[in-house]
């Protein structure tokens, strides 16, 4: 599958096969996602790996009772371990390397026949409880990681290319 079949294809995956994800396309994909840029190659990014069912029933309920997060086979804790550096453009690097890598991880999995879940709401003191995270290092994501149960391609509701995209200046 090319980079645009992969792109097209990926979709936030909310219901989950029991089937469990083989080791080694979990680590194909987070070997992969590794080369991914970051200011500075600081790599501030660090990640844990939750397959653990009762840890994930406790991440689902920190994440605002989305029970979906303690049915998929993985939870990934997307992590900082950072120093705050701002880019010279005003902002904080890491959040921005998260996001890249963590685009990385989603396509990677689509890649694999596998599915993703980007989660921000939630509770990111209880997220580091259940995780025994220390206090310097920041939880920026949850992302789920399993077999979809449904592998259709669904349409996506997008504003028109002319609504974003602007020549030279605004």
């Amino acid at each position: 599958m090319d980079i645009y079949e992969l792109i097209k294809k990926r979709k936030s995956v909310r219901n989950y096969q029991s089937k469990p994800v083989e080791k080694e396309k979990l680590e194909r994909i987070l070997n992969s996602a590794l080369l991914a840029p970051s200011a500075k190659n600081k790599q501030e990014w660090r990640f844990i790996i939750v397959s653990d069912k009762e840890k994930r029933v406790k991440l689902s309920i920190a994440a605002k009772n989305q029970t979906f997060l303690s049915e998929a086979p993985i939870v990934i804790a997307c992590c900082a371990e950072t120093d705050n550096y701002k880019m010279t453009c005003g902002q904080k690097s890491y959040p921005i390397d998260l996001s890249i890598i963590i685009d990385h991880i989603t396509l990677l999995a689509v890649a694999e026949g596998l599915g993703t879940c980007w989660i921000g709401a939630f509770h990111e003191d209880q997220a580091k409880k259940i995780l025994n995270i220390p206090d310097n290092i920041r939880v920026v994501e949850l992302l789920t990681l399993g077999y979809p149960t449904d592998n259709s391609m669904k349409k996506k509701n997008r504003l028109s290319f002319d609504e974003v995209v602007k020549y030279e200046s605004w």
